[in-house]
C-alpha cells in the first residue's frame, strides 16, 4: 500500500501531459485517426473519449485489460489486436491495423510516460 505522500506524486503526475517521443509521430495519427480516440484519450491528443482508460500515463501502469495481463509491449500489441486473447467478452474492440499501423501504434503508446 502506499503512502499518501506517494499517491499524492502519483496523482499529480497523472494530471501532467504524456511525454512522447517525437520518432512515433505514426503511431499519434494511427491513434488519432481510427476509433481507439472515440473510447480514450490521450492529455495533448484529440482523443478525449472516456468509455476506455485514459492512455496518458500508459506505461507507468504494470497491466493492461483490467489487471488481466502484465503490460509488455507483447500483451499489449496482442490486446489492440485480439482483446478476447487476453480478456474474453472485453467490451474493447479487436482494431483490425494492419501490421504497419499496429507497430506505430504500439511504439507510439510505449512512449506514454
Amino acid at each position: 500500500m502506499d503512502s499518501p505522500e506517494h499517491f499524492q506524486l502519483w496523482a499529480r503526475a497523472q494530471q501532467q501531459p504524456a511525454n512522447e517521443d517525437a520518432r512515433e509521430a505514426a503511431g499519434r495519427r494511427v491513434f488519432e485517426r481510427t476509433a481507439c480516440l472515440n473510447c480514450h484519450a490521450i492529455n495533448g491528443t484529440n482523443g478525449t473519449g472516456r468509455f476506455g482508460p485514459d492512455l496518458t500515463h500508459l506505461m507507468s501502469r504494470r497491466t493492461i485489460a483490467s489487471g488481466a495481463a502484465e503490460n509488455n509491449s507483447q500483451n499489449l500489441r496482442l490486446w489492440i489486436q485480439n482483446p478476447d486473447a487476453i480478456k474474453p467478452g472485453s467490451l474493447m474492440p479487436a482494431m483490425k491495423l494492419s501490421d504497419t499501423e499496429l507497430d506505430a501504434l504500439v511504439r507510439y503508446l510505449e512512449t506514454l510516460q
